[in-house]
């Protein structure tokens, strides 16, 4: 688990000077969601998946099929919103963690 302040005092590109921000964490998207338009590759695996054995003999165990390469967390992202401006601008760098708290 990761703790956050809940205020901190950084770079605003909009006001171009050290000042306090808020700051907050977004929900993440599915790939629905954030890429509305990248249906296609989608639906051509999607029509493909009953086809063949993909290279394999036969399928590997159930538990190899589901975790293989899943990442258990998800990336934090972030979001600065300036207390002189209101302008809100995402952090530069995001790291994984499967929990965030503000303090």
């Amino acid at each position: 688990m990761v703790v956050i302040p809940k205020v901190r005092n950084t770079y605003c590109p909009h006001c171009k000077k050290h000042t306090e921000h808020k700051v907050e964490q977004t929900k993440n998207k599915t790939m629905g969601s954030a890429h509305p338009q990248s249906w296609g590759k989608r639906a051509q695996k999607r029509h493909l998946s009953g086809y063949g054995n993909h290279g394999r003999y036969s399928m590997p165990p159930i538990g190899r099929r589901r975790l293989f390469g899943r990442k258990t967390s998800k990336k934090v992202d972030l979001r600065y919103q300036c207390k002189v401006c209101n302008k809100l601008h995402i952090a530069g760098d995001s790291w994984r963690a499967k929990k965030v708290e503000f303090k």
